[in-house]
């Protein structure tokens, strides 16, 4: 299971307010991360 998906499946079930953040927080620096990276290949 890739560590996208345990994030979004950890997401749904998880029901402790600072955890659910956490987790919000670190998708939200790997989507970050991804778009960077794709922007630079599109830029060549």
């Amino acid at each position: 299971m890739s560590i996208d998906r345990f994030i979004v499946r950890k997401l749904e079930t998880c029901r402790e307010l600072t955890t659910r953040s956490n987790l919000v927080k670190l998708l939200q620096i790997r989507i970050a991360k991804v778009w960077e990276a794709e922007e630079r290949s599109r830029k060549g």
